[in-house]
């Protein structure tokens, strides 16, 4: 859920930055992903951060995946990749992420005993 709600949109904002040169509200509210990376005027450069952090997603996904599996390796991939999550949270100004990965801290520590040591195949 957290790939889908906050990497892949970085697909259509990156396409309708590249179209119109500025980033896209949300209902008039706030610029997508405008913290404090997003300059003035926006450039390629944000646009590859922006794949960068869906790419970012995509392993946090995966690494859910293994620990979906009870394989141990899926929770030390998301342990090493949550500091580098936690960046681009900073850097795109996205406040909710924060809560999550609290959250998935915390239930993945509850869990950690139960994950495998061995490669199930």
């Amino acid at each position: 859920m957290y790939a889908a709600a906050y990497g892949l949109p970085a697909v259509p904002v990156s396409i309708y930055v590249l179209e119109n040169g500025q980033l896209p509200s949300l209902w008039g509210l706030f610029d997508m992903y405008g913290g404090p990376w997003a300059g003035t005027p926006i450039d390629n450069s944000f646009i590859a951060l922006l794949l960068a952090f869906l790419a970012l997603t995509l392993v946090a996904a995966w690494s859910g995946w293994l620990l979906w599996q009870k394989r141990r390796i899926g929770g030390v991939i998301h342990l090493a990749v949550l500091p580098i999550e936690a960046a681009f949270w900073f850097g795109f100004a996205l406040p909710i992420p924060w809560l999550i990965g609290a959250v998935r801290v915390a239930l993945l520590a509850s869990a950690w005993r139960s994950l495998s040591l061995r490669v199930q195949r």
